[in-house]
């Protein structure tokens, strides 16, 4: 008779009992990964310095959007996302002329040059911490053990 267990947990661990007529053995192996955990911290925040710079990049390219079709500044949003943007977007201001249609309706080009240097910015810092903190996967360590005992049972 065979059985096989699994045990959920960090470490995958495996079970196998086999018994015979006197004799009942039991097989155990576990695995660990080392530095698991650096890898994952280090995949984790270069996700999050993707997430933080990707919503500027959006909000810069909403912020282009805006200002090409004229909408209205006094409008809540539309100040609230140009007063946020502004922070990030006034080393760039005046880098190049913004042509404009009409008299409300502009093409920010500093802005553009602007999302173009925060997607390299981000690209950097993403390299810098994977490069501090990523370790290569190496090996995975298998314990394996092994007990046997006999059980005398009266006939």
């Amino acid at each position: 008779m065979s059985l096989l267990f699994f045990e959920p947990g960090p470490c995958p661990e495996r079970n196998v009992k086999m018994s015979n007529e006197n004799r009942v053995s039991e097989v155990r192996t576990s695995q660990r990964e080392p530095e698991r955990e650096q890898r994952i911290f280090s995949f984790k925040a270069t996700q999050f310095v993707w997430l933080l710079f990707g919503i500027l990049e959006a909000l810069i390219a909403l912020r282009i959007g805006l200002k090409l079709i004229g909408a209205n500044p006094d409008s809540p949003i539309v100040a609230l996302i140009y007063g946020f943007t502004y922070l990030f977007l006034f080393p760039f201001e005046g880098l190049v002329a913004s042509p404009t249609a009409g008299s409300s309706m502009v093409l920010e080009l500093s802005s553009m040059f602007a999302m173009l240097i925060y997607g390299l910015i981000a690209w950097a810092v993403e390299r810098t911490i994977w490069l501090i903190f990523y370790r290569p996967r190496g090996s995975v360590v298998a314990v394996t053990e092994t007990s046997t005992s006999e059980s005398h049972t009266p006939r």
